[in-house]
């Protein structure tokens, strides 16, 4: 096991996990075989949301012959969600910048050189993200390409550009890159959305800390030159979980466009959020009054746009409680 204790890294890389003993196998090996890194000094730190396999097991035996040079740590992070891994990864990280990877996104061999270079050259940046591409154990369905985004499935081209946070435009954290600084600075202790949970849908947790980066005045960036590539098994694909994932983050939107709103924004924001998406229900039902219930992914925006309508009230529920 790597025993390294140094105080200031160029590049923390953060794992969050859950029961990821059979994924983290991969993103480990693509990270150890990462090219442009020689004067770089960076760190793993995975951090187990609570797993109930051996996750644990698989990484104390990569720490026992863990001889690169750069250290690999893991840490327990018991409270459940993955905004509280996310948190804790921060606290412990020891870069300037943050590449949080998902356990099941694999990176290219240039990953950190890429995010390295885009931190330099762009100082306002609080956040970035790439290209990342879907790689799937059976083919996705026909039009896929109109939800894929909703599975961090995001290939926007190869020019940089910079996200619209104010629209919810925004990376998600399976590949996403912070300056430490911005987090630190703004993001507070406590989210307000904790990712998914036994019996909780809604997400919308790796856009909060955006929200508050982006609120500060730090910029969002788009940089193609960064790649990793999104492991979609069959499950993933099927009806029962795709409309699972449309109503979480239908469920989620509201309270997201609250986050940086004034209080004498709040009402127009609810009213906004409803008017907008029952709009978007009916023009979905008039359009696709044939295919309702023979096309997937129009069953999949009609559930996020009427989950989305809902969200103001799903809000207030949360809020009475």
């Amino acid at each position: 096991m790597t025993e390294l204790v140094i105080k200031n890294l160029d590049i923390t890389v953060a794992i969050p996990t859950y029961n990821g003993e059979e994924r983290l196998p991969k993103v480990l090996e693509g990270l150890r075989s990462q090219i442009g890194v020689e004067h770089l000094k960076w760190e793993i730190i995975i951090v187990d949301n609570n797993s109930t396999d051996d996750t644990a097991k698989l990484i104390h035996s990569y720490q026992a012959s863990w001889d690169d040079e750069f250290p690999l740590m893991h840490f327990l992070e018991s409270e459940q969600g993955a905004a509280f891994a996310r948190l804790r990864a921060v606290r412990e990280a020891k870069g300037e910048y943050i590449v949080f990877l998902d356990d099941d996104n694999l990176p290219a061999p240039d990953l950190l050189k890429e995010s390295y270079i885009f931190g330099k050259q762009h100082p306002q940046a609080g956040a970035w993200s790439g290209q990342i591409h879907g790689d799937y154990q059976v083919n996705p369905p026909k039009n896929f390409e109109r939800i894929q985004a909703f599975l961090a499935i995001r290939e926007h081209g190869n020019k940089p550009f910079l996200f619209a946070p104010d629209n919810l435009i925004l990376p998600p954290a399976a590949c996403l890159v912070v300056r430490k600084q911005a987090w630190n600075e703004n993001v507070p202790t406590r989210p307000t959305l904790t990712g998914k949970l036994p019996g909780v849908l809604v997400q919308g947790d790796d856009y909060e800390p955006l929200l508050y980066i982006h609120k500060a005045g730090w910029q969002i960036w788009y940089n193609p030159s960064m790649h990793t590539y999104h492991q979609i098994p069959n499950w993933r694909l099927e009806k029962d979980y795709l409309l699972k994932l449309a109503r979480g983050c239908g469920l989620c939107i509201c309270q997201l466009r609250l986050l940086n709103a004034k209080n004498w924004q709040k009402p127009i924001v609810f009213v906004r959020t409803i008017l907008g998406n029952l709009r978007r229900v009916l023009q979905h039902l008039i359009k696709y009054r044939g295919r309702l219930q023979s096309d997937l992914i129009v069953l999949f925006e009609i559930e996020f746009y009427w989950s989305s309508m809902m969200s103001p009230f799903y809000y207030l529920k949360k809020s009475i409680r």
